[in-house]
C-alpha cells in the first residue's frame, strides 16, 4: 500500500529516494472496520486521510434529524478538513467507514513539523488541494445545473463504482433525491442502455 504514496511522492515533489523512504516511515497506515466513525459532526477535527482501501462517507445531520450525505471517498482520494473559518473549528460533517478501510492517517499537528522538515511535501500536498478543490467546484456547478436524472448519468461515468459500494438510500441522499426516484431513474436510464 505504501507503493501509492510513493506514486503520489514521485508525481507531485522532486524529493530523491532517500527523502520520500523518510517520509513514508513517518506516515501512519491504520486499518478501520466498517462502520467506524472517523470524526462526529460538532467535534473538532484532529486528523487527516489519504484512502488507499475502502469507502468513507461524509454526511452531516439537519435541524430536522435528516442525514444528508454530501461525499463519498474511496481508493486514492484525500479528506480534509477546511474548518479554519469557524471560530470553534468544530466539523460541520460526520465521517463514518462503510467499508472496512485501510488509510494513511495524519495528526493535524505533526503534518505542521513534516512541512517545516520537508518543504516539497507541503507543496505537493497544496497542489493535491488545488487539483481536487478545483474538480469539485466543476462538479458543484454541474450538479447545481443538472436534472437528478443527469446526476445519476454523471454518477454511472465518473464513479459507477459506488452504486455497487453504497447503500441506496445513502447514494439518493448524495443525489439530492429520495430512493424511490433513485430506483426509477435506475430502470429508466438502464432500459435506455440495453
Amino acid at each position: 500500500m505504501k507503493s501509492i504514496l510513493f506514486k503520489y511522492l514521485t508525481k507531485f515533489t522532486s524529493l530523491n529516494e532517500e527523502q520520500q523512504q523518510a517520509i513514508v516511515q513517518n506516515i501512519m497506515i491504520e486499518e478501520y472496520k466498517k462502520g467506524t466513525v472517523l470524526l462526529r459532526q460538532g467535534d473538532v477535527p484532529t486528523k487527516c486521510y489519504f484512502v488507499l482501501k475502502g469507502c468513507i462517507r461524509q454526511y452531516s445531520i439537519d435541524e430536522t434529524g435528516k442525514e444528508v450525505t454530501s461525499n463519498f471517498y474511496t481508493e486514492e482520494q484525500a479528506i480534509s478538513m477546511f474548518n479554519h473559518h469557524k471560530q470553534d473549528k468544530s466539523s460541520e460533517y460526520s465521517m463514518t467507514c462503510l467499508e472496512d478501510s485501510a488509510l494513511v492517517v495524519g495528526d493535524l499537528e505533526v503534518e505542521k513539523d513534516m512541512y517545516n522538515k520537508y518543504t516539497q511535501l507541503e507543496s505537493m500536498t497544496r497542489r493535491m488541494i488545488e487539483e481536487n478543490f478545483g474538480q469539485v467546484q466543476d462538479e458543484f456547478a454541474a450538479f447545481i445545473a443538472s436534472t437528478p436524472e443527469e446526476r445519476f448519468k454523471a454518477l454511472l461515468l465518473k464513479r459507477s463504482h459506488l452504486i455497487e459500494r453504497v447503500p441506496q438510500h445513502q447514494l439518493a441522499s448524495y443525489l439530492g433525491i429520495t430512493p424511490e426516484s433513485l430506483s426509477r431513474i435506475k430502470k429508466r436510464v438502464y432500459k435506455d442502455m440495453h
